[in-house]
């Protein structure tokens, strides 16, 4: 039987913790850079002083599906009352798969990436007083990549209850079609035994006036405002 050598299992010894403490060295290295990273990212999020109009994208590698220009954003946020600000404004939770997939642009792109906004209702925003978030990095020129989608879809029905409250004429048409259901379910024959179409009109004449006077309270005491005008805006009573 072979005798022992104690100087060769020393001399493995040394060279097997080495290579393990190398080893450790570069978990360790990775570990505090992508803590540093994600630091650096929250950062930039929440931090006010990093406004850009614009990253350095490699144009190349971008997904076409993923850029959107203002007016597409703006269209939807008309139509679903939805606002579109920079994240700094954000009170909802940023899941990590979007640091993540900042992360992931970052390298490919060879770029730090500023200037994020979110698309959200208005509930999910820090508004200053006077269900679904998407977060945008700008590109330039009115041009948005979108990095992230999380949370649950909007309702189908959204879109057609923030309807009326898209413009003032789509407000006024809806004041309208209310009145219309209101009269039609009037009973018959309160103020006369022989209803007429001057009865008829009276009756939607207090029914419009009624339903509009309530849409108005309620708008000017929750300093309420149309779709058109709040979109972008960081304002609640915008």
């Amino acid at each position: 039987m072979k005798r022992t050598n104690i100087e060769e299992k020393l001399l493995r010894l040394k060279k097997k913790e080495k290579t393990e403490n190398d080893i450790l060295s570069q978990v360790k290295k990775i570990l505090n850079e992508n803590d540093a990273a994600d630091t650096r990212i929250l950062e930039t999020i929440q931090n006010s002083n990093n406004y850009t109009d614009s990253n350095d994208f490699e144009f190349d590698l971008l997904k076409t599906k993923n850029i959107f220009h203002i007016d597409q954003i703006k269209t939807i946020c008309i139509n679903y009352r939805l606002r579109f600000l920079d994240t700094k404004y954000f009170k909802g939770e940023l899941p990590y798969e979007a640091i993540s997939k900042i992360k992931q642009l970052e390298k490919d792109h060879n770029t730090e990436l500023k200037g994020f906004k979110i698309i959200a209702p208005s509930k999910l925003f820090k508004l200053e007083n006077a269900d679904d978030p998407l977060l945008f990095a700008p590109i330039g020129n009115g041009y948005y990549y979108l990095v992230h989608k999380w949370g649950n879809d909007l309702s189908p029905f959204r879109k057609l209850l923030m309807w009326p409250y898209k413009s003032f004429s789509n407000l006024i048409m809806t004041t309208l079609f209310v009145s219309l259901i209101a009269t039609a379910l009037f009973p018959e024959g309160i103020f006369s035994n022989k209803p007429n179409s001057a009865q008829a009109g009276m009756i939607f004449f207090f029914m419009f006036k009624a339903i509009a006077a309530m849409v108005l309270y309620y708008g000017f005491a929750a300093g309420k405002n149309f779709n058109t005008a709040i979109w972008d805006s960081k304002y609640f009573n915008a």
